[in-house]
């Protein structure tokens, strides 16, 4: 595993869909989440799951690669997350079926603890979120030329994404576009890109990723 990856870390609900389109647009091969090895081989840009859990193993499988974090004001990321953790509860906690493996076992990691009642407590995903973000960027904090943090929400992030990959962004981009806005979450399987690499075979995974 030698090939420089992009690795965007940030939790859900963090504008990962938003990022990924961009990456697109700048001539980038993206997955937006990963649950093949042909994936991880073919994409050189993947968010979501497992990269948010993962990271941290991938830094090493993938030496040289870049890590870009997303933040989002947990103000307007709270709710977002507990809707989404709300639909996907049942399937990540059920013990026959439900979501794939490596689904459940990145959710259940990161949110540790997880149940109905932590889910509509505020201060448990407040402490989820500060504790994912606090991990990464201590386990970054000596390597700033491969490490971004963002708030896509913010005028310059977009710039600070195209300075930080010494990229120029085509005339007809200067922003990230808004995706998945209230609370939809398939706008990724919308769009219809060359780049765009699938995350599954035809919806078939493998156990092992790495």
């Amino acid at each position: 595993m030698t090939e420089n990856k992009i690795f965007i870390i940030g939790l859900p609900r963090t504008g990962t869909t938003s990022v990924c389109h961009s990456f697109l647009q700048l001539g980038y091969s993206c997955a937006h989440t990963a649950y093949t090895k042909k994936c991880f081989k073919d994409a050189q840009v993947i968010a979501d799951t497992p990269i948010f859990n993962d990271y941290q193993y991938l830094d090493k499988a993938y030496p040289d690669s870049r890590f870009i974090y997303l933040e989002r004001e947990t103000s307007l990321w709270l709710p977002s997350i507990r809707q989404l953790l709300t639909r996907m509860f049942k399937n990540l906690t059920r013990e026959n079926g439900g979501f794939n493996p490596h689904i459940k076992r990145c959710y259940l990691n990161t949110f540790s603890n997880l149940n109905l009642e932590n889910l509509e407590c505020d201060d448990f995903l407040r402490q989820i979120y500060k504790q994912h973000r606090d991990e990464a960027r201590h386990y970054f904090s000596a390597r700033e030329s491969d490490f971004l943090k963002i708030d896509i929400s913010e005028s310059e992030s977009f710039n600070s994404l195209c300075d930080f990959l010494k990229c120029s962004a085509p005339n007809t981009i200067h922003d990230f576009e808004r995706m998945n806005i209230g609370g939809k979450v398939t706008a990724w399987n919308n769009i219809k890109h060359p780049l765009k690499i699938a995350s599954t075979a035809n919806g078939k995974i493998d156990r092992v990723l790495y």
